[in-house]
């Protein structure tokens, strides 16, 4: 049986997307920076994998990584943000990727509320475990586990590589069988 469907990479700008996406596919395809907003238009990678003893089924994932999202202040802004909220509509799984509790600024309420008014699947991805405690990481996963909007709630970190096949069996359970 193959599988195959669309994921949606968001969040806000320097949560980890892009970093998240080069991890997952094994190679550097999106460029990383420390600048905000360095990915301004969409960027696929696809993600082929065949059934091993960690995830049964053979499948075929393309993942968008979007631009930052943002309350847009330039037409720039409203641009990319207006991007990244689109794909919403298009994928499978939506991936919402943060860094920080949901208390901490606006930037993750504001995408919150974007997300709750679609059906689509999400997935909480919480990057950057690394450079956190274990006290931190429940704090962060509480906030966001008591919305309820999540499918899955899961603690990574995307610049080590770790918890990156956990990523992709969540996600692939939201996905149905289709051609590669």
């Amino acid at each position: 049986m193959m599988k195959s469907g669309f994921i949606g990479i968001v969040g806000r700008p320097n949560v980890g997307k892009s970093t998240l996406l080069n991890a997952i596919l094994g190679e550097k395809i999106a460029i990383t920076t420390d600048k905000p907003q360095t990915t301004r238009n969409t960027i696929r990678g696809i993600y082929t994998h065949y059934s091993d003893d960690f995830i049964l089924d053979d499948m075929q994932i393309v993942f968008i990584d979007t631009p930052g999202i943002h309350r847009p202040r330039t037409k720039l802004g409203e641009y990319m943000t207006d991007a990244a909220v689109g794909t919403f509509k298009e994928v499978d799984v939506v991936m919402f990727i943060v860094d920080d509790r949901l208390s901490a600024g606006p930037g993750d309420k504001y995408i919150v509320e974007l997300l709750d008014e679609i059906r689509t699947p999400k997935v909480l991805i919480i990057n950057k475990i690394d450079k956190m405690t274990p006290e931190e990481f429940a704090e962060i996963y509480k906030e966001y586990d008591e919305l309820g909007i999540f499918e899955d709630i899961l603690g990574v970190s995307a610049k080590e590589g770790s918890n990156i096949e956990k990523v992709i069996k969540s996600v692939s359970g939201f996905i149905d069988e289709g051609p590669m």
